[in-house]
């Protein structure tokens, strides 16, 4: 009598067709061949405390034909405006820095050379917590560094900084697909090949965050391309997010608003007559929540344009005129 055969739960299936590879892998290998021609690695000199020249770099994507590259702000600061670009394909060539917007930490280069794959953009929007991501840097040229993994969180936040002007990038991507040293301005892209966030920092470990790309970056990044800069308008006080007193909660149907903390003397606000302690609740129409949706109006088209300001001061709703001036780079 023949030995009965048995299938431990140990032992793994037979693949299909003899491939050895999942759908997972597969899926992350298709990525990876789709993108990493796109991805190249950039190497700049940058000045720094001393007047030093010390060589830095990170990774960047193409997202044109003709040349153009997005990257983070900060793989390119305090450069001299140019550097060096390598490919998987063995190509190296000059770049020149065309425009960079540190506080939304996205900078656009141009290559000295058409041809290259450009890459899809994708929108960022329609990421959901869970969904597979990889993440592609180039961080040493000629040979592309893949890393998998899902969208741990959505809407996070990442402060930035430039010159006195500070803000807050939202809708940030968190990932735990790891982020190599030099992976900065590479791609986070899903499973489709279209990339969806350029990376940007490391959150801890095992956390990565990714500017998306979305309406918004997609508009800084044309800006970019056309300008060289991002205009923005610029109201000239300090704010903080905080709730609605109970009475405007209730009168308004919404819970917050953003507090005026701190007024510049001779600014847009002090001109308009606000005041410390005023209640930020709406811009033109435009309900203000807190302050990212604030600063998410604060465009170019706003700047030395009379709009209006809707003020919680006390119990009362007050309607101000308010021109915004430029924000100083």
């Amino acid at each position: 009598m023949a030995a009965p055969e048995y299938l431990f739960v140990s032992d793994p299936p037979a693949p299909p067709d003899g491939d050895p590879l999942d759908a997972y892998s597969r899926t992350v290998v298709l990525v990876a061949e789709q993108v990493s021609p796109s991805v190249g690695n950039l190497r700049v000199s940058q000045r720094v405390r001393g007047g030093r020249v010390l060589q830095g770099g990170g990774s960047g994507v193409v997202i044109t034909a003709d040349g153009f590259m997005l990257t983070s702000a900060h793989v390119v600061a305090r450069s001299e405006g140019r550097g060096r670009a390598s490919f998987a394909d063995g190509r190296e060539l000059d770049f020149e820095v065309v425009g960079a917007d540190p506080l939304s930490d996205l900078a656009v280069l141009r290559v000295g050379e058409g041809g290259l794959a450009a890459a899809e953009l994708g929108d960022a929007e329609t990421l959901r917590v869970g969904q597979l991501v990889v993440a592609i840097g180039n961080p040493h040229g000629f040979a592309g560094s893949v890393t998998a993994g899902v969208v741990s969180a959505l809407g996070r936040s990442l402060p930035t900084r430039s010159g006195g002007a500070a803000r807050t990038i939202d809708n940030v991507i968190q990932t735990d697909a790891a982020l190599n040293p030099g992976n900065s301005g590479g791609a986070l892209a899903n499973a489709r090949g279209a990339v969806v966030g350029i990376n940007t920092a490391v959150a801890g470990v095992g956390l990565g965050l990714a500017v998306p790309i979305n309406s918004a970056t997609r508009r800084i990044v044309s800006a970019l391309m056309a300008d060289g800069r991002v205009r923005r308008a610029y109201l000239g006080a300090g704010l903080a997010a905080r709730p609605l007193p109970p009475r405007l909660a209730r009168r308004l149907g919404r819970r917050g608003c953003v507090e005026i903390m701190q007024v510049v003397r001779g600014g847009p606000a002090a001109r308009a007559g606000l005041r410390p302690g005023d209640l930020v609740v709406a811009l033109d129409g435009a309900p203000i929540e807190d302050v990212p949706s604030l600063q998410r109006l604060m465009v170019g088209e706003l700047i030395d344009t009379a709009t209006t300001i809707t003020l919680g001061r006390g119990d009362e709703l007050l309607e101000l005129p308010l021109v915004p001036v430029e924000l100083a780079a």
